[in-house]
């Protein structure tokens, strides 16, 4: 672990915060319906590697590394305050990478400085696998959920949204149906009466052979965060749109600027 120095104006990091991807494990296994198009599988395939083994990476220990040259070294590569999306091209709770999850859990908490965030689709997994010592000082993780349609929201938001995490993030991407989710907003609650559920981001299938996504099922999330203080992310229109009984097939570099367009993302 990178100590200290005993002066306060020594451990003053120069450099302004960025944001990081720390894919410390590849590979996965496909876990439910929102699967089956995964760009890992596409983009491994396509060079003729087997997407399903999970396996550490080189940039295992990314956020822990010090500069060991140059004007700022001594200081972690990864500046303080950065954002740091973790283990998007795998999943961080997946049994295969059991053996490493406990020091990548250790490189965390030697950066609370920086904020990370992953995506899960086994919540279930979550309980019996956060550090030792889960408490405050872990606020700044935040670990979302993926719920792609009605029938995985029924199953996995109950399980997620009791456990003790600082932040439920709720991600329906890719949105293969209409998902309601207006009974996990007013069934799980925090001490002051708000939602435990604090965002929801959804989002189109991208790809080829991208599945439907309907506009209205869009607008139905939106006024459900809308009315009950939830912030929401529209993160991608997906390959192929339906709005007002029309489909859409839209560019893939036109995917996130027509999302944000739309003008429904509550900050």
């Amino acid at each position: 672990m990178k100590q200290l120095s005993l002066f306060p104006e020594e451990n003053i990091d120069p450099r302004p915060p960025e944001t990081f991807n720390w894919n410390l494990w590849h590979g996965c296994t496909r876990a439910s319906a929102g699967c089956l198009h995964c760009y890992v599988y596409r983009r491994d395939e396509s060079i003729g590697k087997d997407p399903s083994q999970v396996q550490k990476t080189a940039n295992f220990d990314l956020p822990v590394r010090i500069l060991r040259s140059g004007k700022n070294k001594g200081l972690y590569k990864v500046p303080q305050g950065s954002h740091i999306w973790t283990c998007f091209s795998s999943d961080f709770f997946h049994p295969d990478a059991d053996e490493w999850r406990e020091d990548a859990w250790d490189m965390m908490r030697e950066r609370a400085d920086c904020t990370f965030f992953m995506i899960t689709k086994r919540p279930e997994r979550i309980a019996d696998h956060l550090p030792k010592g889960w408490g405050q000082d872990w606020a700044h993780i935040t670990i979302a959920v993926t719920c792609e349609n009605q029938e995985l929201a029924d199953k996995r938001l109950p399980v997620y949204l009791s456990l003790p995490l600082f932040h439920h993030a709720v991600m329906i991407e890719p949105m293969l149906t209409a998902v309601d989710l207006q009974p996990y907003i007013d069934g799980y609650k925090m001490a002051d009466g708000t939602p435990v559920i604090k965002h929801v981001s959804v989002g189109g299938e991208s790809g080829h052979d991208a599945r439907i996504c309907d506009y209205s099922w869009i607008e139905s999330v939106h006024a459900q965060c809308a009315e009950n203080g939830i912030t929401f992310y529209y993160h991608q229109t997906g390959a192929k749109l339906i709005k007002d009984g029309k489909l859409y097939h839209i560019p893939r570099k036109q995917q996130h600027t027509q999302a944000h367009k739309a003008g429904l993302d509550i900050k």
